[in-house]
């Protein structure tokens, strides 16, 4: 029987991996007793919503330059760094994305424009919650889309809330536990001892993964192949689930984040707030690719963003809360070298509410697209409840 303490040890990481995703998955996936133990997901969320219009730039829609005079990305000339990085004679990337235009080349990571929440909230908030949640619209969900998953953040995200245990770390060296006057044991005879606390059906896999991860030396880890990753939490957390990965201690899904992307004012263009996160989040996503080397055939990373930003800039040269932005998805299996999805225009009867880019990809398609083709889940009803996800919705960007 494929029960949860059978995986829990199957896939080697206790506590600390718990599982790849909600029940549904995992029952889809691991009834084979874990056939498909190697394959990895990792979910990385841009908290703040980002300008997707001005990092996969559509240069070659003419009125994107109308609605953003100041801001706009000027469109690719001769290889310049001072304007966007051609992709497909219509996208372009922001220049501060430099690092990862070879992996669009070698067909190893694709983007996925106009990709969003049916829902039309601007709350930063509900936005998030709805998109770890899976179901838009619907704040009643207590469960998220990622739950029974491991996640290097200083607390739980919302995708991986849920009734199958799950642990939040900041950082892997750090993680332990420490008794406070420990005797007798400590905190480990507690935890045996305590037969009717919540805790004890997890406390001892705590402990085994705390040993485990000490054996993996993760203070003395040096990426491979010359992987510089920037510095920073998000560069760190990437290092360190790459770390996992190398290691094979079972790690299925991991989640990290990035935020400061809430750009109003002073956005800027070819340099200012906005380059300055795409430069660090560009750099950790090429180090983390150059890190795996081949391992990358079977680990996919898929970036959400709540929501984009208004197609008009604002009068403080800077941009609000919109509605489509846009995701990347990097990875051995992946449709690469392109911007996948349907592109819905700017013209003004093309814009959602007169003001927004729309969306024409339904996040949870995107993910049960990854879900499906990455890990083999087939019962996507359960994962996204109330949306019928089915191939015919994909947005294309995996291999089938």
């Amino acid at each position: 029987m494929s029960t949860r303490r059978f995986f829990l040890k199957s896939s080697g990481l206790a506590l600390v991996s718990f599982g790849v995703a909600p029940r549904a998955l995992v029952r889809s996936v691991y009834a084979a007793g874990g056939a498909r133990g190697k394959k990895a997901l990792v979910v990385i969320f841009q908290r703040g919503a980002v300008d997707g219009l001005n990092t996969v730039v559509p240069y070659g829609d003419d009125v994107y330059r109308r609605w953003r005079p100041t801001i706009a990305i000027p469109a690719p000339r001769g290889g310049s760094r001072d304007a966007a990085l051609d992709l497909d004679g219509h996208f372009g990337l922001h220049p501060a994305l430099e690092p990862l235009l070879p992996l669009f080349k070698d067909d190893s990571l694709a983007a996925v424009h106009a990709v969003g929440s049916p829902d039309s909230t601007r709350s930063h908030f509900d936005a998030q919650d709805f998109m770890e949640s899976g179901t838009p619209g619907d704040k009643s969900t207590n469960t998220g889309w990622l739950d029974r998953a491991v996640a290097l953040t200083p607390t739980l995200p919302r995708s991986l809330a849920g009734p199958a245990p799950a642990i939040a770390m900041p950082d892997i060296r750090g993680f332990d536990l420490r008794p406070q006057a420990a005797e007798g044991g400590g905190f480990e005879a507690m935890y045996e001892g305590a037969t009717k606390d919540v805790l004890h059906g997890t406390g001892r896999e705590t402990f085994e993964a705390i040993a485990f991860l000490k054996k993996a030396r993760p203070e003395q880890y040096s990426p491979a192949a010359g992987a510089v990753y920037p510095r920073g939490r998000y560069g760190d957390s990437l290092k360190q689930i790459a770390q996992l990965l190398k290691a094979d201690v079972g790690l299925e899904v991991a989640f990290t984040e990035i935020g400061g992307w809430d750009h109003h004012a002073a956005e800027g263009a070819v340099q200012g707030q906005l380059a300055g996160r795409l430069r660090e989040f560009g750099q950790a996503l090429a180090a983390f690719h150059r890190d795996l080397g081949d391992r990358m055939r079977d680990v996919a990373v898929i970036t959400l963003t709540e929501f984009g930003r208004t197609v008009r800039e604002n009068g403080n040269r800077g941009t609000d809360h919109g509605h489509a932005s846009v995701s990347f998805v990097m990875g051995g299996e992946v449709r690469g070298g392109r911007a996948h999805g349907r592109w819905p225009g700017l013209r003004d009867d093309q814009l959602y509410e007169g003001r927004d880019l729309a969306v024409t990809t339904d996040f949870r398609d995107l993910l049960a697209e990854v879900l499906s083709a990455h890990l083999g889940a087939r019962n996507l009803g359960r994962v996204f409840p109330g949306h019928a996800a089915s191939p015919a919705r994909f947005p294309g960007v995996m291999r089938a």
